[in-house]
């Protein structure tokens, strides 16, 4: 593989305009080729095989009646000291429902005075809007027409507010965070580059592959279901390890340079060995995203693959882009005896670094090994503690910034009719298999629904039109996110199994079952999916670093990281700790996704770091055999890149916080504190502090198991034995010719 990457890199740099042209080329081809196609993103989240999933195709088939079309709620709140059934509000909220009625899209609208949708006091009303087509299909003209109307009845002291199923607002895929995000990772660069002009490329060779990923993404909209979110998820996980791979080449390049090597043949060498490294680290992303796929839940393995696909197209730009542009670059790249950032390869500096063994964060440990690594362990354990009382859903509107038309609509309804007006529920009644009078059963089963514990009200039973199947609409008397709908799902499904089984049996559905049921259903993934990923890791370290302990200690930190990261989520998100520091509206369930979603993004960053930093000790220990020293060697050299890398991703992965969406609030909050702790805590604290504590035997492995398992040459260690001895051979022929 390294004399592979070797010749790319040489052959990108000998070609370096044909590289940059070609890439530009084929990222605005494919640009321009998705946005003529014109993306769309499916944002279900159902999860086949799901009870729920179930009762929404019987009553598909059942119930044709009831087509899937488009609708809007549009609620009225009354003003100060008034009440809705006044003659002058009546009069406005008609006015404002006829001129809606004008849309030849309309099917229908319900009067909240005809069909008794107000509330008691008078103060909160609602009217369906239903079109004659899916909500996908309704033009821009009749949304706009509803929001039109809806101001009528502003301008007359009504508060007015919109929500259902036909999205309202359009999608932001970037922000200002997102730009402070970049601009921090720029500052990174700078301070360790010490040049504007070298810490912009990385960024800019990290844009092209992003764009290009980007544009994949778009693309595969016409042909798969992908959500926005997984979008956005690209966008995060493209931009982040795009700049830190890219960083790994320009530092190994940069070092390589300060020893005086030719230009081109450094870039060919920078790529062969950290390139190495890059395309080793990034598959291991990339296996981790893939994985997502064997939940069994389709919109997450979308988001998975699509992710992939962005991490895909950085490895790419490393290996090929990033050599073209340190060819441009030219000996703007060599360092200076000017330079002062935290690579300064002068030849001052690199002398008075050969005479030390470490630098202060390694002689900090190696005084106190045993005590930090204690404190380390323990202030994970204790981030750790809030994961223990975990609980996962899916955000609704009542979650939403207080300032959102969806979060207004969502407090109007909750204080006219209740919190349980948000998640309603529908029961299914199946009879199909009952003997009998079969309507007879279908309504003893009703009345025993309206018995249960939390049941606010419920609709009679509507029957099929061949009598077998009905429906019970159900409202909760609690919100769609508490605890206790969620036992009142349970308790409805539970009904049919407390009966003989000559009694109808009992399905849930609506949104809000929907959401149980997945968050459920990701919750039984992650132990699964986990015991996967630590599995996959020991493994893989095993092979890579031929020690026993080494991958264990790796693997031991991977769960520390992991469930400290929970912790905190729950701490922020679910308990409502910090919430305000970090522009969280309201506390609720975790997002049913994320922690399995964490988990292998996580695992795929942290290998990454445990790869560059290990390895280097690992060079070191094979070279001198003094296993201390090679920990403290580890630290000093590859300690500066992986504290840039990480830093880089915390940057990029904060700028996702600050923006209204909790979704993608809660993903960036995660990964901004996952990799914090685990670059920091676990990979430059705890690993490098249990391997001084275990001297020689971090190295161990039975000579039996040595023989099995290949031999992975990560870092181009072969490449560069090969290089020497060209060296060697070319010195010796310059001298016995310089002889002649």
């Amino acid at each position: 593989m390294s004399k592979l990457l070797y010749k790319i890199g040489g052959w990108s740099a000998q070609n370096k305009f044909k590289v940059l042209g070609g890439w530009i080329i084929i990222m605005v081809a494919i640009l321009t080729i998705a946005f003529t196609l014109k993306p769309t993103f499916n944002d279900d989240m159902a999860i086949p095989g799901t009870p729920s999933e179930k009762a929404g195709n019987i009553i598909s088939e059942e119930f044709p009646s009831a087509p899937k079309v488009g609708s809007i709620r549009i609620i009225f709140g009354a003003g100060e000291n008034e009440k809705l059934d006044s003659k002058e509000n009546r009069e406005a909220i008609s006015d404002t429902l006829t001129k809606i009625s004008q849309d030849k899209a309309v099917k229908s609208i319900t009067n909240p005075y005809e069909v008794g949708t107000i509330s008691r006091d008078g103060t909160v009303a609602y009217a369906d809007i239903t079109y004659k087509k899916k909500a996908e299909n309704i033009t821009q003209k009749s949304k706009k027409l509803v929001k039109d109307s809806a101001k009528m009845t502003e301008d007359k002291g009504i508060q007015t507010e919109l929500s259902g199923d036909i999205t309202l607002s359009s999608l932001e895929i970037g922000g200002v965070s997102e730009v402070i995000g970049i601009i921090m990772a720029f500052i990174v660069l700078t301070v360790m580059f010490t040049s504007f002009l070298i810490a912009g490329l990385p960024i800019f060779t990290a844009l092209i592959g992003l764009a290009t990923s980007l544009g994949i993404t778009f693309l595969s909209t016409k042909f798969f279901d992908i959500s926005s979110v997984s979008m956005t998820l690209s966008i995060m996980i493209g931009l982040a390890v795009g700049i830190d791979y890219a960083l790994f080449i320009f530092s190994k390049h940069r070092q390589q340079l300060s020893e005086e090597i030719d230009i081109h043949k450094s870039i060919a060498q920078a790529t062969g060995t950290a390139g190495g490294a890059v395309v080793f680290a990034g598959l291991t992303v990339i296996v981790a995203l893939c994985g997502l796929t064997v939940v069994g839940v389709p919109f997450l393995a979308t988001m998975g693959l699509t992710a992939a696909i962005s991490v895909l197209m950085a490895i790419l730009i490393s290996i090929t882009l990033v050599p073209a542009i340190l060819a441009w670059t030219g000996n703007k790249m060599r360092p200076t005896r000017k330079a002062s950032g935290i690579f300064q390869f002068s030849a001052k500096r690199r002398e008075k670094n050969q005479n030390q063994s470490t630098n202060w964060w390694g002689r900090f440990l190696k005084r106190q090994p045993l005590l930090i690594t204690i404190i380390g362990i323990l202030l994970l354990l204790t981030v750790s503690v809030p994961a223990l009382h975990l609980r996962l859903g899916l955000p609704d509107n009542g979650m939403k910034g207080e300032n959102t038309p969806e979060r207004q609509a969502y407090d109007l309804m909750a204080e006219g009719f209740g919190k349980g007006v948000n998640g309603p529920l529908v029961a299914l009644i199946d009879a199909s298999d009952i003997d009998g009078n079969k309507m007879d059963k279908i309504n003893n089963m009703a009345k025993k629904l309206t018995k249960l514990d939390n049941v606010a009200s419920a609709t009679p039973a509507v029957p099929s039109e061949n009598g077998k199947y009905a429906i019970v609409n159900i409202t909760p008397k609690t919100g769609p996110n508490d605890k206790e709908t969620t036992d009142l799902v349970h308790d409805i499904r539970d009904v049919t199994f407390a009966d003989s089984k000559e009694s109808p049996h009992i399905y849930v559905t609506g949104i809000t079952a929907v959401n149980i049921d997945i968050a459920e259903k990701l919750n039984e993934a992650i132990p699964v999916f986990a015991s996967l990923i630590v599995g996959f890791a020991f493994l893989l370290l095993l092979v890579v670093f031929r020690s026993l302990l080494v991958p264990l200690t790796a693997v031991l930190g991977f769960l520390l990281t992991m469930t400290a990261t929970l912790g905190f989520t729950v701490f922020v998100l679910q308990d409502g700790y910090l919430g305000n520091l970090f522009g969280i509206p309201a506390k609720g369930p975790i997002l049913a996704f994320l922690p399995v979603l964490v988990i292998g993004i996580l695992f795929g960053l942290a290998m990454d770091y445990q790869v560059f930093l290990v390895s280097r000790m690992r060079e070191e220990y094979v070279k001198t055999g003094h296993a201390r020293k090679s920990v403290q060697a580890g630290i000093k050299f590859s300690g500066p890149v992986v504290t840039a890398a990480g830093l880089i991703m915390i940057f990029v992965f904060a700028g996702f916080i600050f923006p209204e969406d909790l979704q993608i609030k809660s993903m960036g909050l995660s990964l901004a504190f996952g990799i914090l702790f685990d670059a920091f805590i676990v990979r430059l604290t705890i690993i490098p502090g249990l391997m001084i504590l275990m001297g020689k035997a971090s190295w161990y492995l039975p000579k039996w198991l040595d023989r099995i398992i290949p031999n992975v040459d990560i870092e181009g260690h072969s490449l560069n034995e090969i290089l020497k001895k060209e060296k060697n051979k070319q010195e010796k022929k310059h001298s016995l010719g310089y002889e002649k």
